[in-house]
């Protein structure tokens, strides 16, 4: 941190952000191997993973909320006429990016639950609870949802380099240390106390184990 910056992102935003970011790749990877044994396993962290930022995303720092982030419509358009005000944290346009990214791995972890591979022998721990068959065309879908994330993560990208490159606004930086150069209004993020963290991952681990040991 130097003179001027403020605080904008928590480190358990910071972390998810990352860990998501090494965590597709690796997933990609491990069923291009074939390992899918560890695939699933990763599956299930990413699920916890997932849990954890639902419901930080309702009691976590200021900026890691919601409510923070996912704007109107009319904040959406005002913001790409460049009629806003600078943002602090997502703007309104990559508010929503980040909770379709967020929703679209959600539904891809879902439906990894419940997928099943060709031979039967690595499933989703909750493909017992559906046909073969359903659980095949489960698979199919998670496999489908996975290209259209690929699409979303790959306009990310590209707007986090337009931001870079031409407007001259690091967003990667940010979200390594947690601080940006100070807004003129002297905006700063709220932390969460460390209960609140401790209650998020408490719940998501619990959830987690739920959902897998589902008899």
């Amino acid at each position: 941190m130097s003179a001027g910056q403020v605080r904008v992102w928590d480190w358990p935003t910071r972390a998810f952000h990352w860990a998501i970011v090494l965590m597709v790749p690796a997933m990609w990877g491990l069923h291009k191997l074939d390992r899918m044994d560890l695939h699933v396993l990763l599956g299930q962290a990413m699920l916890a993973l997932i849990l954890f930022r639902l419901i930080w995303g309702a009691i976590g720092g200021s900026t890691a909320r919601f409510a923070s982030f996912v704007r109107g419509p009319r904040a959406v358009l005002a913001y790409a006429r460049g009629r806003a005000g600078a943002a602090f944290g997502h703007n309104p346009i990559g508010g929503w990016s980040a909770l379709l990214m967020l929703l679209l791995l959600a539904v891809q972890i879902g439906l990894g639950l419940f997928a099943t591979d060709e031979d039967g022998l690595v499933s989703g721990p909750l493909s017992h609870l559906v046909t073969y068959e359903s659980a095949r065309i489960l698979a199919e879908r998670h496999e489908t949802i996975f290209k259209i994330l690929l699409g979303v993560i790959a306009l990310h990208v590209a707007a986090v380099l337009y931001y870079r490159l031409v407007k001259r606004d690091d967003l990667i930086t940010p979200m390594v240390t947690g601080w940006r150069d100070a807004p003129e209004s002297g905006e700063s993020m709220t932390p969460a106390p460390l209960w609140r963290f401790l209650l998020a991952a408490g719940l998501a681990a619990g959830l987690t184990l739920g959902i897998i040991w589902l008899p």
